[in-house]
């Protein structure tokens, strides 16, 4: 036995069981992983199954049948070589810290020989994803191509001449028919500038009102604000009467402060 063969009767033993026991070493387990998102949302990457190593040992013998049954030997024999191929294996790793796999990954070692798996990146054990590929949820990019048509074809809508638009026949208003003479009376230019004269004085008022109330409302704010300060000094005074270190904390520093009352 070498450890191509090992490497080939683990990969296929794994592809129909989770766990292929390594007598004396440890097991291979093989993982389902679910569908993920990766590259910030955007893809829908599909399941597969991933392999890892345990030190924790199985009670399967895999590995001893599918070598008994294809060199036509018992299962006591195959299960012997196995074991002394494995206990030589594992002091190798202890030394070169890494045992390649090929085809399945890297087998490798700490400084505390504690063993660990890296498998290849291109590893497939999940025979009921083939074909699976992921999925982008990023929005379509338009080529130079199909940019360049979209220009033309706004372009000849831009160049196309508007149909004529009809317009509304203008209707007639119909003529005030005042009746008397053609011109007017004095009587009726005396009314019509009596009313104009009327709505100019009606105008007038609201204005004058307007301003007098801006002006009332600039005057109550202001008065507002000389109470306010004037209630805020009053305040202050009487604070400087029953707390004058409280006032000496806001108008100096804390060194300032300190100085003053340590003296």
């Amino acid at each position: 036995m070498d450890i191509d063969l090992l490497s080939k009767m683990v990969k296929e033993v794994v592809m129909d069981h989770d766990t292929v026991t390594l007598p004396g070493v440890g097991s291979f387990v093989a993982e389902w992983v679910p569908s993920t998102f990766a590259d910030r949302g955007y893809t829908i990457l599909p399941p597969y199954r991933k392999l890892y190593f345990s030190p924790k040992q199985g009670d399967d013998t895999l590995l001893a049948k599918l070598y008994a049954r294809s060199n036509d030997i018992s299962e006591a024999d195959a299960t012997r070589i196995l074991i002394d191929f494995l206990t030589e294996m594992k002091e190798v790793l202890k030394v070169k810290k890494t045992i390649i796999f090929p085809g399945l990954g890297r087998l490798r070692a700490t400084i505390e020989n504690h063993f660990f798996f890296v498998a290849d990146e291109d590893l497939d054990i999940y025979p009921a994803g083939f074909g699976l590929q992921p999925l982008s949820l990023k929005t379509h990019e338009e080529t130079q191509e199909e940019v360049a048509e979209a220009v033309a074809s706004l372009a000849t809508l831009l160049h196309e001449e508007p149909e004529a638009v009809a317009e509304p026949e203008a209707v007639a208003e119909p003529e005030t028919v005042i009746p008397g003479p053609d011109r007017e009376s004095p009587e009726m230019a005396d009314q019509v500038g009596h009313d104009e004269e009327q709505v100019v004085h009606e105008e007038e008022p609201v204005s004058k009102k307007k301003k007098k109330n801006g002006w009332s409302a600039f005057w109550t704010v202001m008065l507002a604000l000389l109470v306010l300060a004037l209630l805020a000094a009053i305040a202050l005074v009487v604070a400087g009467q029953f707390a004058p270190e409280w006032i000496d904390s806001l108008l100096y520093s804390p060194e300032e402060y300190e100085f003053l009352h340590n003296q």
